[in-house]
């Protein structure tokens, strides 16, 4: 799992809990505390996915196009880490004569696509406004 998904999940949470919806990468980055270099990489994957949109100017920032309601972290998932369960390294090869050696990468590869299948379904069960009640509902009890 990638750190710019959950930038993504808490950019569009705090976007659903804004009146108007709209907040500059400045504002984005210091809630996240992040830089707002790294807020607009993630932002605009997030425009590229349709989640949100930009304005221009001096009351410029992002919005949201997006019902937080309906939008789901599985969607977030899919835009920003689809995939990143999958290590970018494997051990054995396919060559050795060892059957250990030779099955490990395809049955690990198997092993990891069903895990993120699983993690996307279970994301796929939680809306944007779903995190945004949990953070209201610690709020009242704190």
């Amino acid at each position: 799992m990638n750190s710019e998904f959950t930038i993504a999940v808490h950019s569009l949470v705090m976007l659903a809990n804004l009146p108007e919806r709209m907040a500059s990468s400045e504002s984005i980055a210091e809630n996240v505390q992040t830089n707002p270099a790294r807020v607009r990489k993630v932002m605009s994957c997030l425009k590229r996915g349709g989640f949100v949109e930009t304005r221009e100017g001096m009351r410029g920032g992002y919005r949201l196009t997006i019902d937080p309601q309906t939008a789901t972290l599985g969607d977030v998932y899919r835009v920003m880490a689809q995939g990143s369960l999958m290590p970018s390294w494997c051990s054995g090869d396919p060559d050795m004569d060892c059957i250990v050696g030779s099955n490990m990468r395809e049955v690990m590869d198997s092993i990891f696509c069903r895990a993120e299948r699983q993690l996307e379904q279970f994301f796929s069960g939680i809306a944007i406004a779903d995190v945004l009640d949990q953070i209201h509902h610690r709020d009242q009890t704190v």
